[in-house]
Order: structure tokens, then C-alpha cells, then sequence
């Protein structure tokens, strides 16, 4: 403490845990809740969306996955999300609600290890049984509640309700789809993978506002520039509303014309999160940061366009196709943005951007497009689908060259964490 001038300290975003890290030493991959979850999750995403694209192509035979196309959803949206909540609750909850002590040591350790045994377990479902793997990834998200509960309804203010409501939506419908798969449940496991990215969603347009403070106001604060950035809360929210309004009726009533102009609706509301980024006095929509986060909102906006397209057609032929706008387009980006701004902020660097991280954003991007479109090229479908996951998988491939040296290392600031 006696290295660092203490209302400094207090004002820094990234280190207000500071006051309340446990004492001890803990080696750097388990000084803070993100670092073994990047240093696993980089390349099991890498991993996962190549053999998933060389097994739909019948380059590889995973036979030990009797059904490889549930196993591919629910692991590029469960088994990556899961490790998205451990990663942003167990870093954010000490810095929204201060004096809660960060996961650090044998703790996070465990936490992590009971994601990756669930991740383990799902792959080889067929050989320890849908309860084992049920209770292993059910357990991951009982665990982050429980950590983020009492700060949560202890906040006078109630300001970061909406994030624990989102979680517990995301527990139930996990929940729902294993009853789905042990048959205690008559609804489809698929629909309900479908109603749960619109959850994932919601969760990431409520982290974005969050984040978007958070990492543009460390960069406006860099460049000297003496203004604000601030995430409208009705904005989001009316995002949210249209959101999780469509993501119900598309479960329930899936056929219903009504859904053509709910999601055209999301499409509009998330566009208009983007006025958030023009500032008074200050142009900052070309700062390329800034326009990485904007690309987001836009990919967004595109994949519920193209949704309530598709429905305005009397035959729905693209809509599993057009849901890649999300899932490799808004999921994909979102990870790769998210762990890049934690993974130096929270390392005590700042928020920097180069060549390597743009190429990184430009491949998603065109990949997204490449998977998203394919209805319009039928005819090379599968070079497609191989094309599209390995230009998506480079970027996280650049995130392992930038960033592992940060996570295994102490923070360059000397700071705990």
C-alpha cells in the first residue's frame, strides 16, 4: 500500500479491490477470477469451433458424441458462457460492489476446475451420464449466484439487479434443457439452446453498458480528453424489452408473423445504443476501439434484421443460417473485445489497440458473414463452414499471443490481482 498514493488508488476502475484482496501470495494464474478461465477458454474455443467445422464437413468422426450438433450448441453457448460469467462476475463484482472480497487461490481454482470437469463431462456424456454432467454445469452457475448474491440484494441502490435476474433466467433454462434431455421435459432441447441465446444476449447488451463505461471513459482518460462517456440506461433497457420480448414469442409461438416485427424492433433498438457513442465535444466514433465496440451493436442489429426478414418470407429457409449473425458474429466478437479490455486493464496496462487486434475484429467479422450467408451459396456449404471457423478461431489465436504473457504474470503496476 505504501506504493501507491490511496485516493489514486480509489478513483482507478481496475483497482478498486485493492482494499479488500485477500492476504497471502497466490501465483498470477490464480490472482484474479479471469486469468485461469482466459488461459483455458482461449483455446478451448479454438479447439472446439475447428472440430466441430472438420466433423460437420466428415474430415473427423468424434464417435464418442453420439449427437455432435447438440453437443456444438451447447458448448459454444453454455461451456464458453459459463466461463464468461466466471470471468466477469468474479472480476466485477469487487469493483460494483466494493468491500467484496475477490475469488482468488484455492477458491478460484476449484471454481474453474469444476468448469472444465463440466466441459470434460459434456463431451463424453454418453459415458458418465447426463446427471453427472447436468449436476457439473448447473453447479457452475449455482456457484457464481452464490458468490454474487448477497452483494447484489445488499446494494441499497439495487443497481446491478438486472444482471443477477439475467443469470438466474440463463440457470433455469439450463436446468430446462437437461429435464429436456433425461425426458422430464417435453419442450425441445434445441428450442430451448435458441430461447437461451436470446438470454445470452440480454446478458451481453447488460454487460456491455457496464463494460463500454468502463473501458471507453480508461480511454478518453488516456488521450487527454476531458469528457465523459455514459451508457443511457433506457437505450439498453428498451433493447433488452424488444429482445427478450421476441426470444419468448419465438419459443412459444414459434410461427407467429408477429416475430418479423418483434425482431425488426430489436434491430431498431440496438442500433439506437450507438447514439451513445457521439459525444458533445468530442468526435471519438473513428477511435478504433470505439468502433470495435460499435461493431458489436451493429452485428447485432444486422442478425435481428436478417431474423425478421426471413420471417416476413412465407418459407423460413435461413433462419438457423441468419442466427449465426449472433453466435459467431455478436458471441464471437464479444469474447474476443471483452477478454482483450480485461485481460490489459486488469493487468494493470492500458487499453491499447494495433494492428494484430484489428485483424482479429476483421476476422470475425468476415467470418460471421461467410456462415451467415451460406443460403445464398448452398453450393459450397461445407468449404463454407470450414472457412468461416478457422478465420473465426485466428482472432483468439492473436488473443493467446497478446495476452498470455499478462496472465501469467503479475500486474505490470505491482498491484494484487
Amino acid at each position: 500500500m505504501e506504493n501507491f498514493d490511496k485516493q489514486k488508488l480509489e478513483n482507478l476502475n481496475a483497482t478498486k479491490h485493492y482494499s479488500s484482496y485477500p492476504k497471502g501470495e497466490f501465483p498470477p494464474f490464480l490472482a484474479y477470477g479471469f486469468r485461469p478461465i482466459f488461459l483455458l477458454l482461449a483455446p478451448y474455443i479454438i479447439i472446439s469451433i475447428i472440430l466441430w467445422s472438420f466433423t460437420f464437413a466428415g474430415y473427423i468422426n468424434l464417435s464418442f458424441i453420439q449427437d455432435p450438433l447438440t453437443w456444438h450448441m451447447y458448448e459454444m453457448l453454455f461451456g464458453v458462457g459459463i466461463a464468461g460469467f466466471i470471468a466477469f462476475f468474479l472480476t466485477g463484482a469487487p469493483e460494483l460492489f466494493p468491500g467484496t472480497i475477490p475469488v482468488v487461490g484455492k477458491h478460484l481454482a476449484a471454481l474453474v476446475i469444476c468448469w472444465a470437469l463440466g466441459r470434460i463431462g459434456f463431451w463424453f456424456m454418453d459415458f458418465v451420464g447426463i446427471y453427472t454432467v447436468a449436476i457439473l454445469n448447473i453447479a457452475s452457475i449455482i456457484w457464481i449466484v452464490a458468490i454474487i448474491f448477497k452483494p447484489v440484494v445488499l446494494d441499497p441502490r439495487k443497481r446491478h439487479l438486472s444482471l443477477a435476474i439475467n443469470v438466474l433466467v440463463i440457470l433455469a433454462l439450463q436446468i430446462w434443457f437437461f429435464a429436456s434431455l433425461l425426458g422430464f421435459s417435453e419442450s425441445s432441447s434445441n428450442a430451448i439452446i435458441i430461447a437461451s441465446l436470446g438470454a445470452f444476449i440480454v446478458l451481453i447488451i447488460l454487460a456491455l453498458r457496464r463494460i463500454n463505461m468502463e473501458a471507453i471513459n480508461e480511454l478518453l482518460e488516456d488521450e487527454g480528453i476531458d469528457e465523459t462517456f455514459f451508457s443511457r440506461a433506457p437505450r439498453y433497457n428498451l433493447a433488452v424489452f424488444c429482445i427478450s420480448l421476441y426470444t419468448f414469442v419465438e419459443f412459444f409461438y414459434p410461427a407467429n408473423s408477429v416475430l418479423a416485427y418483434l425482431a425488426i424492433a430489436s434491430a431498431a433498438s440496438v442500433l439506437a445504443i450507438i447514439n451513445d457513442f457521439i459525444l458533445k465535444d468530442h468526435n471519438i466514433l473513428l477511435k478504433p476501439f470505439v468502433m470495435y465496440m460499435i461493431s458489436v451493436l451493429i452485428l447485432t442489429s444486422i442478425a435481428y434484421a436478417a431474423l425478421g426478414y426471413d420471417y416476413l418470407n412465407e418459407e423460413l429457409y435461413a433462419l438457423n443460417h441468419f442466427r449465426h449473425f449472433l453466435t459467431t458474429g455478436v458471441y464471437g466478437l464479444v469474447f474476443y473485445l471483452v477478454m482483450m479490455i480485461i485481460s490489459t486493464i486488469h493487468t494493470g496496462r492500458h487499453l491499447f489497440t494495433n494492428i494484430y487486434t484489428s485483424i482479429g475484429v476483421i476476422l470475425i467479422i468476415v467470418a460471421t458473414f461467410t456462415r451467415a450467408l451460406i443460403p445464398f451459396y448452398e453450393e459450397f456449404l461445407m468449404q463454407a463452414y470450414i472457412i468461416s471457423s478457422i478465420l473465426w478461431a485466428i482472432p483468439f489465436i492473436i488473443y493467446i499471443k497478446i495476452c498470455f504473457p499478462y496472465l501469467l504474470n503479475k500486474r505490470a503496476d505491482g498491484i494484487p490481482g
